[in-house]
């Protein structure tokens, strides 16, 4: 009688999976399958359990709640998910950069020299190559105007190099990284937890890593502030 009705249950949970299996999501069906899979041998463990069978009920109620817990249900784990409208920020003495994480899109407001007030979209390419020029004495302020330049302007070192324009110098480290500073880079609040804090830093490299065609010193800066928060916690 037990082995019909368990039968039964797997036809039933192989008929479902059988019609979704084209269409589904293939995350989405891993995660249904799991929780039929959970479901099942939750069933099967209380049919053991009735007929005094605990020696089976046991470990098949364990492997129930284990597959229950990797869907999602009953593990009341943080699922970290993504917010939209998240931007990072990153500053410098010259230049404060946002990130928005939904698209990758990168903007800015200039701090000092010239144009200091003015937005890094609203210069033209002729304006932007004298920013550009400004920056030789401040190094972290240069390399946040390269990594936009790489995203506007993908040719600009062919024109802005052309006229053998060298720094003259860079600026001194602003010292270790405060937490304020950590959290604006990972676009998060200050009571973010450790699996926030990590989730932020996973979805940001996959747009500014260096592979992905991003900035190195977006990087660099990005694994600092979940270094620095992550050590504070």
């Amino acid at each position: 009688m037990i082995y019909l009705i368990v039968g039964c249950a797997l036809l039933c949970l192989l008929v479902l999976a059988a019609r979704s299996f084209v269409s589904a999501n293939p995350a989405v069906l891993a995660r249904q399958l799991r929780i039929g899979g959970g479901v099942v041998l939750l069933l099967l463990a209380g049919l053991l359990a009735v007929t005094g069978r605990f020696f089976l009920a046991i470990p098949a109620f364990g492997l129930a709640w284990a597959l229950l817990g990797s869907a999602g249900i009953g593990s009341g784990g943080y699922k970290p998910g993504k917010a939209s409208g998240q931007r990072s920020r990153v500053r410098t003495a010259m230049v404060e950069m946002e990130l928005d994480h939904d698209t990758g899109d990168m903007s800015g407001t200039i701090l000092a020299g010239s144009f200091q007030g003015q937005t890094l979209d609203d210069l033209s390419d002729s304006d932007l190559k004298v920013l550009w020029a400004e920056t030789a004495q401040d190094d972290q302020s240069r390399k946040l105007v390269e990594a936009y330049l790489d995203r506007r302007l993908p040719s600009w070192r062919e024109d802005f190099e052309a006229d053998g324009a060298e720094r003259q110098g860079s600026a001194a480290s602003s010292g270790p990284m405060t937490d304020e500073e950590a959290y604006q880079i990972l676009g998060l609040s200050s009571d973010a937890g450790d699996a926030e804090i990590r989730a932020a830093h996973r979805r940001l490299m996959m747009r500014v890593h260096p592979d992905q065609g991003g900035s190195g010193f977006l990087a660099a800066k990005i694994n600092e502030a979940k270094d620095t928060l992550l050590r504070r916690h």
